[in-house]
């Protein structure tokens, strides 16, 4: 005869979801490897060397963790990267507006439904900015000479057509009644790369979030002309008008989420549920956001799942209407 209480369990497992009975906590057994699809200091890397020194400082792995950059193709690299990692939860991937950009535009066949997503944590507006010696004084002094003529401007963006960037210029074009089709594109793999560009004077003006211009800006080497946000940003940005406040608009952003393999069963996806919502509710997190004059968005796993969801949709709409729409590369 079976004890009570292993009767007991036996009635009580038809009742409850099989991960629930069948599988026990998890936690990382090994080194967690943060892979990039950028070059170090760019806005992505940034945020995840940010997460690996507030984890090491605060025990919130047992583990040792480490970061990989994997920069090429917008991204794609790094996707392709992890695909060849499915069922092993020990990679995190923090990667951007473009895991979905990519993929309409026909750059990768790999997509956001690849993967599975963790966490989205942040998000960033972006601006619209020369060097500081530019006779370009204002976003409608901007406007006024590319109306006149596409091409007489050299524009720096990053880090692939269809990603968030080109998004920002082709909607800010839009609006001005410009042919953003026919103006003159300088694709970098990072903000780091455009702003570089920018003052050594091979481009005119660049596309960039705020954190990738704003070592510059502080320096007093780059201005802002405007910022495609809702409303004005703070910090060093402070002065710098919206693109709504001059008759556009305009709001784009470039947000951040970080994706796992393939494959991560849901007691490891919960550990890392767990783990990103302790960090996005610490103090350490959010004095590092606002010192960056970043947006924290955190969502869930399943939240963020549906999140992209909906972003896939709105940006292939987006893209669609630019012509920016190719089928995926086999």
């Amino acid at each position: 005869m079976f004890p009570v209480k292993l009767l007991a369990f036996a009635a009580l497992s038809l009742f409850l979801p099989l991960e629930a009975v069948g599988q026990a906590a998890w936690k990382p057994e090994r080194n967690v490897e943060f892979v990039i699809g950028s070059n170090p200091g760019t806005g992505t890397d940034v945020v995840a060397r940010i997460i690996q020194r507030i984890w090491q400082e605060t025990k919130t792995l047992d583990v040792s963790s480490s970061v990989a950059n994997k920069a090429g193709g917008g991204g794609a690299v790094s996707w392709a990267y992890l695909s060849q990692r499915s069922n092993d939860p020990h990679y995190l991937l923090v990667t951007s507006y473009n895991i979905v950009g990519g993929h309409i535009t026909g750059r990768s066949r790999l997509t956001y439904s690849d993967f599975t997503p963790i966490a989205l944590l942040i998000s960033e507006y972006i601006a619209y900015s020369v060097r500081a010696d530019s006779p370009i004084k204002s976003a409608s002094d901007l406007v006024s000479i590319l109306k006149k003529d596409p091409q007489a401007l050299a524009v720096g963006i990053s880090a692939a057509l269809g990603g968030a960037n080109h998004i920002a210029l082709a909607l800010f074009m839009n609006a001005a009644q410009v042919d953003h089709t026919k103006m003159r594109i300088v694709v970098f793999n990072s903000g780091g790369e455009s702003s570089t560009a920018l003052l050594g004077g091979h481009v005119d003006f660049t596309v960039a979030s705020g954190s990738a211009i704003a070592p510059q800006v502080v320096t007093g080497q780059v201005r802002p002309l405007a910022f495609a946000a809702p409303k004005r940003i703070g910090g060093p940005f402070a002065s710098v008008p919206t693109l709504s406040e001059i008759g556009y608009p305009v709001t784009a952003d470039n947000w951040r989420i970080v994706i796992a393999a393939k494959g991560v069963t849901s007691a490891q996806t919960k550990f890392w549920n767990e783990a990103f919502r302790t960090l996005a509710s610490s103090e350490e997190w959010n004095k590092e956001l606002n010192k960056r004059n970043l947006s924290n968005n955190y969502l869930n796993s399943a939240d963020t799942t549906k999140f992209l969801q909906s972003q896939y949709a709105e940006v292939k709409t987006i893209l669609t209407e630019l012509g920016l729409v190719r089928p995926p590369k086999e």
